[in-house]
């Protein structure tokens, strides 16, 4: 059996694929038994967090294993497997445990060392020993991560690569500055009572908030979290817990709102968002059309005085009638990345305004025909093509201050994304803070964690591989002793008058023999067995001393057995 994890993350799939594939707890529970009852795999865990969902699994055959996982992913995430396919990646035995490890130390995080990824390792190890989908192999893989990643986080400076995603998201809605500065008395909402949205609370009472409201669909878990908030001793912020239909109006109080919660549809649409600024400055809030200024795309490379690489072809426009050019906008234009408005205002093909400016007012289709033909008639007639002016910068259209700041830290989105656009809102959510992330610095530590990974996923391959052939030879070592107790029995039946004092020594002797002769080949097919490649070593030694598979096999779920008792006891 071997390991294989078929997943789709922020790295590989856009938030929008993300967001549509994201599985409820109910789904999770339901895909993991699914993958167990499936042919190829015996073991399954899941690992489901806000920016990946990967299905891992010990399976016996490595095509079969991809095909299953994949279309039970599909099958449980909504999302046709046609359409995720391209967003799945897939890793198999020791690229599976290099992957997990790295997930582990939060080096494959949207923001680098992060270390809440390993509170959620916990959760899937939890979920699956839960459902007893989790047997040798995935138990001691999870538990393994769960060292690795603590071992990074204490050994180097990796948190200081990056911090949690509720730190980060404040630092985007705080534009880069202080957040303590930034949150000092403002009035906060955090709806949902989960793990993240209880980190974000803490978070934001940590950083001096005045005011923590908690809403969330079951009010204990709320009343909960805000005594918890109430009675810290390192805050001192004033705490209460509100149901979810009081949101709207506890919006209109906010100065900043959190949302994580399990929801499948919209928590606060833009409608509703608008709303509460409105409700906060009384005046109307309008949807911008735009929410920064508009860059000019740079036309492609041209030469002056020369028909090369134009994207217009100058000599079928001059021969051709307008009907039958050869031109179109979905042709030559879209070719060369320009449609008619762009070659307008770069004024490439134009010289001193003798193209009508008036054709581009116009829009549609037609009026883009009718400039692009014009734009090439001009630099036919001319013979070269006009040297290009430097566009006019376009007006940066300043937004006002924000009067209410949003973090979205669900998957799917709680906020509809609407409301980026909305004047006076700040949104930050899943998509933005990928951005956001895609850019930031890593810290030189991430080089040491790296190694860290390198070197326990060496040390875990080669304790699987020893562990495999233990059955093995434990097998081996239990026939020799059924064979040296035959042949003492078949001794008394030989010589009767044997005392025991001599029977005694004979018995040692015997035995000392076989160990003797075992010794070496059993250590030594150990440490073969541990390097790459030495699974074989196992069944070359059944071969050999012709073992029967069934003792092997009983050894192995005696071992496990063992070991599940005591790992199931709850994750370190």
């Amino acid at each position: 059996m071997s390991l294989l994890v078929v997943g789709l993350s922020h790295r590989s799939a856009p938030v929008s694929v993300l967001e549509r594939a994201s599985l409820s707890t109910d789904a999770q529970f339901k895909l993991l038994q699914d993958t167990v009852a499936a042919e190829p795999a015996a073991e399954a865990a899941v690992l489901a967090t806000c920016n990946r969902i990967e299905l891992y699994a010990d399976v016996d055959k490595f095509h079969a294993g991809v095909a299953e996982l994949s279309t039970l992913l599909a099958q449980h995430s909504g999302v046709g497997l046609e359409e995720l396919t391209p967003y799945l990646y897939v890793h198999y035995e020791d690229r599976a445990v290099h992957h997990f490890f790295s997930v582990a130390c939060g080096l494959d995080s949207m923001v680098v060392g992060e270390g809440q990824i390993l509170g959620q390792i916990k959760d899937a190890l939890a979920r699956a020993q839960e459902l007893h989908t989790a047997g040798r192999l995935l138990n001691d893989l999870f538990q393994q991560a769960l060292r690795v990643g603590k071992r990074a986080h204490s050994e180097t400076g990796i948190d200081r690569a990056g911090q949690s995603l509720v730190t980060f998201g404040l630092e985007q809605l705080a534009a880069g500055g202080d957040v303590a500065a930034w949150a000092r008395g403002k009035k906060a909402l955090v709806i949902g009572a989960g793990s993240m949205s209880s980190l974000a609370a803490a978070t934001l009472a940590r950083a001096g908030v005045a005011e923590v409201v908690v809403a969330n669909r079951t009010a204990d878990r709320a009343e909960r979290l805000a005594q918890i908030l109430t009675e810290a001793e390192d805050t001192d912020v004033s705490a209460r817990a509100v149901p979810m239909e009081s949101v709207p109006a506890e919006l209109t109080r906010a100065d900043v709102a959190v949302s994580c919660t399990g929801a499948t549809g919209l928590v606060l649409t833009a409608e509703a968002v608008a709303e509460a600024v409105e409700g906060r400055t009384g005046a109307p809030v309008a949807f911008d059309e735009e929410t920064a200024a508009t860059d000019v795309r740079p036309l492609p490379p041209t030469s002056v005085g020369a028909d090369e690489n134009c994207p217009l072809d100058l000599a079928a426009v001059q021969q051709a009638p307008v009907q039958q050019s050869g031109f179109s906008v979905l042709g030559e234009a879209a070719v060369a990345g320009m449609d008619a408005a762009t070659l307008e205002q770069h004024a490439a093909w134009v010289d001193n305004a003798t193209v009508d400016r008036r054709l581009a007012a116009r829009p549609g289709p037609e009026a883009d025909a009718e400039l692009i033909i014009a734009l090439a008639a001009t630099a036919a007639a001319l013979g070269r093509i006009p040297e290009r002016r430097r566009p006019e910068p376009v007006a940066t259209l300043v937004r006002p201050e924000p009067v209410l700041f949003l973090l979205d830290l669900a998957m799917p989105r709680d906020i509809d994304a609407a409301a980026h656009r909305l004047a006076g809102v700040r949104l930050v959510d899943i998509e933005s803070l990928a951005e956001a992330s895609a850019d930031a610095p890593m810290a030189a530590d991430v080089d040491q964690v790296r190694r860290i990974v390198a070197d326990e996923v060496a040390a875990f391959g080669a304790a699987q591989r020893a562990a495999h052939i233990t059955p093995t030879v434990v097998a081996l070592r239990t026939m020799a002793a059924d064979v040296v107790a035959t042949e003492i029995a078949r001794l008394d039946g030989r010589l009767p008058g044997l005392d025991d004092k001599h029977r005694a020594e004979i018995t040692q002797t015997v035995k000392r023999v076989v160990d003797k002769l075992l010794h070496a080949p059993t250590v030594r097919v150990k440490q073969l067995a541990a390097e790459p490649g030495g699974a074989g070593y196992a069944d070359a030694l059944r071969t050999l001393f012709d073992l029967d598979p069934e003792a092997v096999a009983a050894v192995s779920r005696a071992e496990e057995s063992t070991e599940m008792n005591a790992e199931n006891r709850g994750p370190a």
